[in-house]
């Protein structure tokens, strides 16, 4: 996802961005964050893993129904 993405979607630019990552620094402190970032860092890659076979589920069905009319 693109920054202008995020930008569009949560309607924050980069101040803002920057405020929610030092609140997010204070509440959890610098020792849990690298963890909290890992997690973060599976769970999209989680994420688009799953929408890629959601697209190539779609995309196979499509030939499909092309190849058999």
């Amino acid at each position: 996802m693109e920054l202008t993405s995020i930008y569009l979607i949560f309607n924050m630019g980069g101040p803002e961005l920057i405020l929610v990552g030092l609140a997010v620094l204070l509440f959890f402190g610098g020792k849990k964050l690298p963890e909290l970032m890992k997690g973060l860092g599976k769970g999209i890659k989680e994420f688009k893993e799953a929408q890629k076979d959601v697209t190539d589920q779609i995309t196979k069905g499509l030939e499909d129904d092309t190849n058999t009319k």
